[in-house]
């Protein structure tokens, strides 16, 4: 239940979560570290209400109205379009999706493709879409864990893989409960207008 006047925000846990909270500390909204949030799922804060929750269940959060507004990676709204706005780009976070073979695998650009192209992700519905674009066609196996996913370039090396396209570049953005931009705007609006303004700095 929120909390009278108070904008809840959902968070997630993980590689986003210091850079969500560094946003909300510089948007005037909350000072909190990540040893104050510890395991707690919510912290209450005289502006706002934060719900700590795994980066696949921000939109769910946002969408079904447990959370006002929610910080999420770009790379899950691919997957989870969802009912939420998604209002900014809050600018860190910053990594690629990426079509990545082995260093001695023949492929590379799209000529070098085989008819049918067999591809393992844990973003099938991007992945699929990215390639139906250019007529290919492909079997999507899924995964789970850290794949496709670039940001320093190290694991990729580790594991003697190759880049040889790249399928999008996420970063973080802050998305809103429809009914609540239209029930609660001024108090909603008001948060929305900070996290921008601390986004852009």
């Amino acid at each position: 239940m929120k909390a009278s006047g108070k904008v809840s925000i959902a968070l997630p846990t993980g590689v986003l979560m210091p850079g969500a909270l560094r946003l909300l500390a510089r948007a005037g909204l909350a000072r909190l570290s990540a040893d104050q949030v510890g395991r707690q799922l919510l912290v209450d804060r005289p502006q706002i209400r934060v719900i700590l929750v795994r980066p696949a269940d921000v939109p769910a959060y946002v969408d079904h109205g447990a959370a006002d507004l929610g910080i999420v990676g770009k790379d899950i709204l691919w997957e989870t379009p969802g009912a939420h706005y998604e209002l900014a780009d809050l600018r860190f976070g910053e990594c690629r999706l990426v079509l990545a073979v082995p260093l001695a695998s023949g492929l590379d650009g799209p000529e070098t493709w085989p008819p049918l192209l067999r591809v393992a992700t844990k973003y099938p519905r991007t992945a699929g879409e990215w390639f139906e674009a250019r007529g290919q066609s492909v079997e999507v196996v899924l995964l789970h864990g850290s794949v496709d996913l670039a940001a320093s370039g190290r694991t990729l090396k580790e594991n003697q893989l190759r880049i040889t396209a790249t399928l999008g570049v996420s970063t973080a953005r802050l998305i809103a409960n429809q009914a609540s931009l239209k029930t609660r705007t001024d108090a909603v609006q008001a948060a929305v207008g900070r996290l921008r303004e601390a986004a852009s700095a």
